[in-house]
């Protein structure tokens, strides 16, 4: 909260020193804020918004988990598919959004695949990693017992994976964001986009301060709840050392 509130203060003393009326202060860019909220733009810009990110989260979830868990337990499935998503996760995806609008348009799909196309790399290499740096001996120890391959997988595996799988989709989630925004911003500008477009283009530059802090707001406060619910579930470690 110091930090936070030191960066307010910089920003407020940084933004009344400077004299450019297209970088407004910290209260000037909350008062904005708290408008927008009042007359109930920002809602609805963010109801527009989510449709795209949570169809393109929860694809890149059920694809990326399933795909990289198949990685990690089977070699062929691995030769098939990995080059793929080293590609998608080296190659600067942000400059072939464009190109989706030539294949799917302007509309909803669009902006799903720009989502797809940042959270589902990461998702997917998270989880590959997972499951093929589980302990050896762990799974020597099932087999010994006499485990079978499934029991191998659902009580060893994918129980010693979990930490890793789900902080990738925490980072897929946030990845996410960056999609759609960009979407939104290069695609056609639909919620929060269309929001940044609007103000930009009539100098109103304090609003659209706001609804940037808020999109960064958005995605820090929603990967927060993601960690928390990760060290509730999967990191008994740390909870006791709270």
């Amino acid at each position: 909260m110091l930090s936070l509130a030191l960066f307010c203060a910089v920003w407020e003393v940084g933004a009344r020193a400077s004299g450019n009326f297209a970088f407004p202060s910290f209260s000037q860019t909350l008062f904005a804020f708290l408008e927008m909220i009042g007359d109930g733009s920002l809602f609805w810009a963010y109801g527009r918004t989510l449709e795209p990110l949570v169809i393109g989260v929860t694809f890149s979830l059920l694809v990326g988990i399933g795909t990289g868990v198949a990685m990690g337990l089977r070699r062929d499935v691995e030769w098939l598919t990995l080059p793929v998503f080293i590609v998608m996760q080296a190659a600067p995806m942000a400059a072939l959004i464009p190109l989706v609008t030539f294949v799917y348009g302007i509309g909803l799909a669009s902006k799903v695949v720009a989502v797809v196309m940042l959270s589902l790399p990461v998702i997917a290499m998270n989880s590959y990693k997972a499951v093929r740096n589980t302990s050896p001996s762990l799974t020597a120890m099932c087999h010994s017992f006499q485990g079978s391959r499934w029991q191998q997988i659902s009580k060893v595996i994918l129980p010693e994976a979990s930490p890793m799988i789900f902080a990738g989709v925490r980072l897929g989630v946030a990845e996410g964001f960056s999609g759609v925004v960009l979407a939104e911003l290069l695609i056609t500008p639909t919620g929060i986009g269309d929001l940044i477009t609007y103000h930009r283009s009539i100098a109103n530059f304090d609003s659209m301060y706001a609804v940037i802090v808020s999109i960064v707001v958005f995605a820090v406060v929603t990967v927060t709840l993601l960690q928390l619910l990760e060290t509730a579930l999967f990191r008994p470690d740390k909870r006791r050392s709270k």
